[in-house]
């Protein structure tokens, strides 16, 4: 993978694993259109590079909140910042769940699946056309609904469902606040990249090659000040209900991608 590839891919997880277009399905098609050539066998390490600075952008936008949720879990109390742990706990049960049973099922679907990319790119669009309709409330994010919320995730594993955008419409139109649900959305997957990464590099998953290096930190670069960028970008527009641009986008991407698994 050249360097221009590595940048390539990075600005398009940065901008995807945060704005609700499918940060999985995006670089599947990415990938495709790239050719296979592009993308060699150490593609897994460079995913999971990928994951790791997006998640490192998340934590230095939240830095404020994270601070104040260890803070409050060092006093070893039964607080409020106890109380949003455990429900950011909870949400990861379902995904961890099917990672584990379902990982080479799940891991069939990313190599050029078309098909299912767009298909699933189609009912991302309807998430949020939804989610975009509904009405504004001030609730916050409960037990049952971090499980839903959860099940949700589990769900956005597959290529084309936005995680983002299935999280945060799945708590709008539970009634959640829109600046909860996207602070929520965004801090409930950190734990799961972080631990996904561990157990890449544990079992022994991870292979990094010298003539890689370089590209990844290209890409590693690319993907965290993207992922700045449109993290504080989709705060902003959940808070304004601009859900529907996306939705029109995913429709569109989709209808393609669909259409031309048909035509060629």
């Amino acid at each position: 993978m050249g360097i221009i590839e590595a940048i390539i891919l990075g600005i398009i997880q940065g901008l995807t694993e945060f704005l609700p277009v499918s940060s999985s399905g995006h670089l599947e098609l990415a990938k495709y259109i790239l050719g296979d050539t592009s993308v060699p066998e150490e593609s897994l390490t460079y995913t999971v590079v990928l994951h790791f600075a997006t998640a490192l952008s998340t934590l230095v936008i939240f830095r404020k909140e994270v601070g104040q949720l260890l803070k409050g879990l060092f006093q070893f109390k039964i607080n409020s910042e106890f109380w949003f742990c455990l429900k950011i706990v909870i949400s990861m049960i379902p995904a961890v769940v099917i990672g584990l049973m379902f990982e080479e099922q799940l891991e069939s679907f990313f190599g050029g699946q078309i098909l299912l990319v767009g298909a699933m790119l189609l009912i991302t669009a309807l998430l949020l056309l939804f989610a975009d309709k509904a009405k504004t409330t001030d609730k916050d994010v409960s037990i049952t609904g971090a499980i839903i919320v959860g099940i949700s995730q589990a769900i956005a594993m597959l290529p084309g469902i936005s995680r983002s955008g299935a999280t945060i419409s799945t708590s709008v139109l539970l009634g959640i606040d829109r600046s909860k649900a996207a602070k929520f959305s965004f801090l409930m997957v950190v734990p799961l990249i972080l631990g996904k990464i561990a157990k890449d590099i544990l079992g022994g998953d991870i292979h990094f090659v010298a003539h890689e290096i370089v590209p990844m930190g290209a890409g590693f670069i690319a993907a965290f000040v993207a992922g700045l960028l449109a993290c504080q970008w989709m705060i902003a527009l959940v808070k304004k209900s601009k859900l529907i641009y996306f939705s029109v986008y995913c429709a569109v991407v989709g209808l393609v991608a669909v259409t031309y698994t048909f035509i060629k």
